[in-house]
């Protein structure tokens, strides 16, 4: 059960516990990101998502996203390719916004902060 406990967002409210496991909120997070106008597509962070890459040829929701939670609130990484000539300020402030509001809104949750790290082109 510890594996599972790492992928799991615990907060606690006046009602009780709330566990939310990360893929949740990566898949959720990743199809808001990807769905924003000039992003060409997810890039994998770290080495799960390298190593899974590797061995499969399909695509995840979850790629190029990383969730963690501090205090009562979530802090969201986020690692994407973007279409060259598009201006980068605008694509990552839009993916900001909507990857809050989004997460916001299904979950209650509130956002800390959304990083967001273009690691390549695409034309």
């Amino acid at each position: 059960m510890k594996g599972r406990a790492n992928s799991m967002i615990r907060l606690e409210n006046h009602l009780g516990n709330i566990e939310l496991s990360e893929e949740y909120f990566a898949c959720l997070i990743g199809n808001a990101a990807s769905s924003c106008f000039g992003v060409a597509g997810m890039c994998q962070s770290g080495t799960k998502q390298g190593l899974r890459k590797l061995f499969s040829k399909r695509t995840y929701a979850d790629e190029g996203v990383r969730v963690r939670s501090e205090g009562k609130k979530l802090i969201i990484d986020l690692h994407i390719m973007v279409i060259y000539g598009m201006n980068i300020s605008a694509i990552t402030k839009s993916i900001v916004n909507k990857v809050r509001y989004t997460v916001e809104s299904a979950t209650g949750l509130e956002v800390k902060k959304v990083s967001v790290y273009v690691d390549g082109m695409k034309s």
